[in-house]
């Protein structure tokens, strides 16, 4: 069975979506943010973050867009992904890799600023890029949507889920139905599922 250390309005958000789409039972452990360093969770996750998924056979993985591929592999009957033998299937590597590597990454640079500069007085500054590289980035995934219902393939995958997650953490919510129509289209779609309904009760990603 798998195991999944997670908590609200994290990655833990887009495979606890993955894990319910694809009907398979998992054990769920809230990990509580703290500023102390837990040994034995630092074994598991080297750099203290959540989610991290303990495999069947007892190995931990972590980064949310590498376990959403693991799982859509895992279990091709969910249909989580494209097929791997889909033309479709180029398409969600790409933006999984994408939304991980520019949108994530910007979104960890808004938050967590003073990582990011030795500088006390250059936080501010991180902060105005990372959101100038989340607002790029979107940008780029709006085009991608352009006259599509979902982001790859022809039906909901993991890569919309992912996607709709970034823009709930945008620190100007606000402006995305005006900036990105194609995103907002989507993510108002995603807001009438079910799983996603559930989760958001849990991890109150969005406005009920």
């Amino acid at each position: 069975m798998y195991r999944l250390y997670t908590r609200p309005n994290t990655g833990g958000f887009v495979v606890e979506a993955a894990l319910a789409l694809a009907g398979v039972p998992f054990d769920q452990i809230d990990v509580p943010k703290s500023a102390s360093l837990d040994q034995a969770f630092l074994d598991i996750s080297p750099l203290n973050q959540v989610p991290v998924l303990i495999l069947p056979d007892g190995n931990s993985m972590t980064e949310s867009a590498a376990i959403c591929i693991l799982l859509a592999e895992r279990h091709p009957e969910a249909a989580l992904a494209p097929a791997v033998s889909s033309p479709a299937r180029a398409d969600f590597l790409r933006w999984m890799t994408f939304m991980s590597s520019v949108i994530y990454s910007a979104d960890l640079r808004f938050f967590y600023a003073h990582r990011y500069t030795a500088d006390p007085g250059g936080v501010e500054a991180v902060k105005q890029a990372a959101i100038s590289e989340m607002d790029r980035g979107l940008a780029i995934l709006d085009a991608a949507l352009e006259g599509r219902d979902w982001l790859v393939g022809d039906r909901l995958s993991l890569a919309d889920i992912y996607l709709v997650m970034l823009v709930a953490w945008h620190p100007e919510i606000e402006k995305v139905p005006s900036a990105w129509e194609n995103i907002e289209r989507l993510w108002a779609m995603l807001r009438e599922h079910q799983v996603m309904r559930k989760l958001n009760a849990s991890h109150a990603m969005w406005p009920a």
